[in-house]
């Protein structure tokens, strides 16, 4: 039986971690791109017979990753094994949270490598190997999904790089739509922003320093008012999302119209 084949970065944990479970399937093949490996997220898909792999890469180092990752695409082959072909870049990364006057050079750096460079560089990877398979006679559909944020689509104080990389992430979904619009057997791509979910990241958020940040009562609030979901909870309107006939007909979504 041919699998359904999901790439997803930043899987070891939170919102990445619960895409991975929710993906977890004999039908489906994982790969999940994390710097480290999650055991129990291994030991679930032994359990379920479900295929599955972990790289352990840092996606700061992102043109070796989008290397790794068109090498092992291109090994694959295309073959009817392969009913599907679907990546999800989920990873991003907050810097300190001040002004961009008081942020690390260093930290602003990580942020746009992992949270825009990398996804650029892997969905480079993910549709040049692809493209190979569809030029060989293969005809899944491939699939792109960019998880994106309110923030960029509206400006927040003390957020400068985040809302850049996920600005950026919009945008970059908007070219490369045009692009495989042009194929026959072009890529479907959408960069998704998924509401407010309760991640490391609204953590961080609400653990920020209020001077720094004019924004912080407002996730404090939406912690102590329950207006977060689960993890669990977006990841499966994520994979129903993915699922609809009509993906990549609106480049830039969110769940929450």
């Amino acid at each position: 039986m041919a699998s359904h084949l999901y790439i997803v970065t930043g899987a070891s944990r939170g919102m990445g971690l619960a895409l991975a479970h929710a993906l977890l399937s004999p039908s489906n093949q994982v790969l999940g791109i994390s710097r480290q490996r999650n055991e129990a997220l291994q030991a679930a898909a032994l359990a379920q017979s479900a295929p599955l792999t972990q790289w352990t890469l840092d996606l700061c180092e992102s043109e070796a990753a989008a290397h790794a990752l068109q090498v092992w695409l291109g090994d694959l082959k295309p073959t009817t094994d392969i009913a599907s072909a679907t990546l999800i870049n989920n990873a991003g990364v907050i810097p300190t949270i001040a002004p961009l006057s008081g942020s690390l050079p260093a930290e602003v750096t990580r942020a746009l490598r992992v949270g825009l460079e990398a996804p650029m560089l892997l969905t480079h990877a993910f549709l040049n190997a692809t493209l190979a398979w569809v030029d060989a006679g293969w005809r899944g559909p491939r699939k792109v999904l960019n998880i994106s944020s309110g923030l960029g689509r509206r400006p927040m104080a003390s957020q400068a790089p985040y809302c850049a990389a996920k600005a950026g992430m919009d945008h970059f979904s908007r070219c490369v739509a045009l692009d495989e619009a042009q194929h026959a057997h072009g890529a479907r791509i959408v960069s998704l922003a998924p509401g407010v979910i309760d991640t490391d990241m609204q953590v961080q958020l609400r653990g920020a320093d209020a001077a720094q940040f004019p924004d912080h009562s407002r996730f404090v609030s939406l912690h102590t008012d329950g207006a977060l979901s689960s993890g669990e909870d977006a990841a499966m309107r994520l994979v129903r999302y993915l699922n609809q006939a009509d993906f990549g007909q609106t480049v830039v979504d969110d769940l929450r119209h």
